[in-house]
């Protein structure tokens, strides 16, 4: 699917762009900002934040690309979800965080700052609350690089998320958002998300497919 300027798209995401990414992880990792500073381990964020998506969920992953030339193209931002999410951790719980979790020993990285917080969270993933999966089956996470925001590319991105769940017969979808990136939150608002739930840290947005 090709949107606005023909040298950008939206594609389904492959399995060799797995590098690419977790570099626009990293680099939005910060609240929407480069955390690549912040991080001993550079990959440690993307695997995981986006390679158990690109893994277990191929059909919901898509990315935006700017045509150079290459086989894959520029990765400028990506979107990727769950159909269903209790399904999804437990595949991660199977599949995904086992062999992490040797790569990355919790005893050897508890004292490591933000890497330490991300290798305690693969030792100990946080699961959905099973009422809000009740309504909200579905989740997602997009992440765009600056050069790629403020022109509508971030809504399409989404859009075409949502379209793939709705053709999945998806009730609904959520995410989770900090409460300190406020951009992110209004732009959820403006696609149609409201407040499901939060707490200190963080807010769970939602959005009806079924409506």
């Amino acid at each position: 699917m090709t949107t606005g300027d023909d040298r950008v798209s939206i594609r389904p995401a492959r399995p060799s762009d797995r590098p690419a990414l977790y570099d626009v992880c990293l680099r939005t990792g910060d609240l929407g900002a480069d955390a690549t500073a912040r991080f001993r381990d550079p990959a440690l964020l993307g695997e995981v934040y986006a390679g158990p998506y690109l893994a277990l969920e191929p059909d919901l992953a898509f990315v935006l690309v700017e045509d150079d030339g290459t086989v894959d193209g520029t990765v400028g931002g990506y979107v990727l979800g769950a159909r269903d999410t209790a399904d999804f951790e437990r595949r991660c719980e199977r599949e995904w965080w086992p062999p992490l979790r040797e790569r990355y020993p919790l005893e050897r990285w508890r004292d490591a700052g933000p890497d330490g917080e991300v290798v305690d969270l693969l030792h100990h993933p946080r699961l959905a609350d099973p009422g809000l999966l009740a309504t909200h089956p579905s989740h997602l996470h997009v992440d765009l690089l600056p050069a790629w925001q403020g022109a509508g590319w971030g809504r399409r991105l989404v859009g075409t998320l949502l379209d793939a769940l709705v053709a999945a017969g998806s009730p609904g979808v959520h995410l989770g958002v900090a409460r300190g990136n406020e951009r992110a939150i209004a732009f959820y608002r403006r696609l149609g998300f409201t407040e499901l739930g939060g707490d200190d840290g963080g807010l769970t947005l939602g959005r009806r497919l079924d409506a």
